[in-house]
């Protein structure tokens, strides 16, 4: 996968990026005016087309990009594939880039699409519970991710992250952005997927923690990745990932 051009990997984890958080923005959006005064029924809503979105975003640009929409994946991919399977050091830049600049794309066109007002979220999520939901929501998405590649099963990473995000929606305080750069798109939409500016930091740093504590287990259950795999199951494997290029997908 390293051997696509990087421009045209990180136009992927633009767009990606970007469709996620107008995915994320615009169900929450039409949530809140399907359901008013029902939080919990705007939740489910909201929760239930991420996870066909981000399922289907997957499969769309992981054979491009490996689908990462998410710069704590695309970290953890150099990280433990830095003796040549991960992805560059050169290119770590491009992809966070690309993501961060999708994530606030994609909330600028959610609200341009329901005609909401451009501008900063006000919704505050200050509170140091939901900094423990997101350590937990984003450790738990790394160790997803990264326990399916090491064991061969990069062919799944499509419904098993949609349905960890769908879970996590529910079992975190946060709701589970567990994204740095959709995190900070999220911040350019004032709806109910927002966040105020002045929280995006302590989020941030609770993912980062997080995908620490993701990788660390990651390295104790799989230390190393799983001999080759039978022919049979060989065939589910795409190309790219049975070749280091993984197809790894990310989060909201």
């Amino acid at each position: 996968m390293n051997a696509i051009p990087l421009v045209r990997r990180s136009v992927a984890e633009f767009l990606g990026t970007g469709l996620l958080v107008t995915a994320v923005a615009g169900s929450g959006i039409m949530a809140a005016r399907l359901s008013p005064g029902d939080v919990g029924l705007q939740l489910l809503e909201n929760s239930t087309a991420t996870v066909f979105a981000l399922a289907t975003l997957i499969l769309i640009f992981g054979p491009v990009s490996g689908a990462h929409f998410n710069p704590v994946v695309s970290l953890a991919d150099w990280w433990l594939g830095r003796r040549g399977t991960g992805l560059p050091p050169r290119d770590l830049a491009g992809y966070i880039g690309a993501q961060v600049l999708g994530a606030i794309s994609g909330a600028i066109l959610a609200n341009a699409m329901f005609g909401v007002a451009q501008g900063p979220s006000h919704t505050d999520r200050t509170r140091p519970a939901l900094w423990l939901g997101e350590i937990v929501a984003t450790g738990g998405l790394l160790l997803l991710i990264f326990s399916l590649v090491r064991t061969e099963r990069a062919a799944i990473v499509a419904p098993a992250v949609g349905a960890y995000i769908g879970a996590a929606y529910w079992f975190t305080s946060s709701t589970s952005f567990a994204n740095p750069a959709v995190t900070v798109g999220r911040a350019f939409t004032d709806t109910f997927a927002g966040i105020a500016p002045a929280s995006v930091p302590g989020f941030v740093v609770a993912q980062i923690v997080g995908a620490a504590a993701g990788v660390a287990l990651v390295l104790v259950l799989y230390p190393r990745r799983s001999a080759a795999t039978t022919p049979a199951s060989a065939e589910t494997i795409p190309e790219a990932a049975r070749h280091g290029g993984d197809t790894i997908g990310a989060r909201p």
